[in-house]
């Protein structure tokens, strides 16, 4: 068989590949922005809560949420980048455990600022779904504050908390958390710092590695009505973002990037070999020539399959969460009343300050705070 035979049907299979890769590697446009719909709401939401715009934040944050609920793991988009040749990516967004917890955390806010302590407390725990590994046990939920809010919810619906509370005091490793004072009617929330950030480690971006938080504040001083408390945060968000453990995909894309050397080597080889046996047939037609021919086709395939796999690890982040966040109760007099918060760092130096104005009135629901270190 003459090298010309072998050649044609290997290199029709070459330039097919070469054409399946490339129209993989072009879509976007539309498909594009939607796969990064929900990662939009998530930062919307966020920047709107830090603006203390919270009616304005639900609609990106309901929105993300009900795309959340209705994802599984029969999700096709991320079945299609579980395959070789489409980056991970390219599925739908929907973050990793630690965003998606933010995402139920701030709704669950405003839902108590709303007066609605109950739907509050099925976005905490929701919350603490995100976090837990439901397929096998095998990761809980370990956020402090998510117990604490929990607890202290069912302890103003009239129920008993103290359970939750349990839990939430075996996790807290940034300062105790105080028993449930269902008589305060001023509930704080607040949050300081920049959060963790993702980015691509490995050969290939093979490996989702998390870019510490950072945040000049390291606690809280609260000012109202005569009355000054320290607050240390509940929860390090960059704590969570780096403990949680291997993901599904992280195998999926170990063995893409193994494919991906393996079938480069191969191709190297395959080429060279056929470069020297071709050369050595001097174009006689002979063997050397034959099977030179059939390995220099073999080594551009190789080449070209590995060129279109794609085991790079998706670095889309949620990139304006916070690095703490904290809460706390108050009793405050009912009238007119300014809270001031002063975000201070290690040495008690204050970092920065925010204030808000607010009204108590007696017997009506929990006024609910937010302050962020941010604008």
């Amino acid at each position: 068989m003459s090298p010309k035979r072998i050649a044609t049907p290997l290199l029709a299979t070459a330039l097919a590949l070469a054409i399946a890769s490339g129209g993989c590697a072009s879509q976007g446009g539309k498909a594009g922005a939607d796969r990064d719909r929900v990662l939009r709401e998530y930062r919307e939401g966020a920047a709107l809560m830090q603006a203390t715009r919270f009616a304005e934040a639900k609609v990106p944050l309901d929105d993300a949420l009900l795309t959340l609920g209705g994802l599984s793991a029969g999700d096709p988009t991320a079945k299609k980048a579980r395959g070789l040749f489409h980056e991970e990516s390219s599925k739908g967004f929907r973050g990793e455990p630690y965003e998606r917890v933010m995402a139920y955390y701030y709704r669950g806010i405003v839902y108590w600022m709303e007066g609605e302590p109950d739907n509050a407390r099925a976005c905490f725990r929701n919350a603490q779904f995100q976090d837990s590994d439901a397929a096998d046990g095998k990761y809980q939920s370990d956020y402090a504050i998510l117990d604490y809010l929990d607890g202290y919810a069912t302890a103003k619906l009239g129920g008993d908390g103290s359970d939750a509370l349990k839990r939430a005091r075996s996790y807290a490793r940034l300062g105790r958390l105080p028993d449930y004072d269902p008589k305060a009617n001023v509930l704080v929330f607040f949050e300081m710092g920049r959060g963790p950030t993702k980015y691509a480690g490995g050969e290939y971006g093979e490996q989702l590695r998390i870019r510490p938080g950072i945040s000049a504040a390291v606690a809280a001083n609260l000012r109202v009505a005569g009355q000054s408390l320290r607050v240390a945060p509940a929860d390090d968000i960059t704590y969570q973002a780096t403990t949680r453990g291997g993901r599904v995909m992280d195998y999926v894309l170990a063995n893409k990037a193994v494919f991906k050397g393996t079938t480069d080597s191969f191709g190297n080889a395959a080429l060279l070999s056929g470069a020297v046996l071709a050369g050595a047939g001097s174009g006689r037609h002979s063997a050397a020539d034959e099977v030179g021919a059939g390995l220099l086709v073999a080594g551009l395939i190789s080449k070209i399959v590995s060129s279109a796999t794609t085991p790079a690890a998706d670095t889309r982040a949620w990139d304006n969460l916070p690095n703490f966040i904290g809460f706390a109760a108050l009793q405050v007099p009912a009238g007119e009343q300014r809270l001031a918060v002063d975000f201070v760092d290690a040495s008690g130096r204050t970092v920065v300050t925010r204030e808000v104005a607010f009204t108590v009135v007696p017997g009506a629901r929990d006024t609910v705070l937010f302050l962020s270190d941010r604008r």
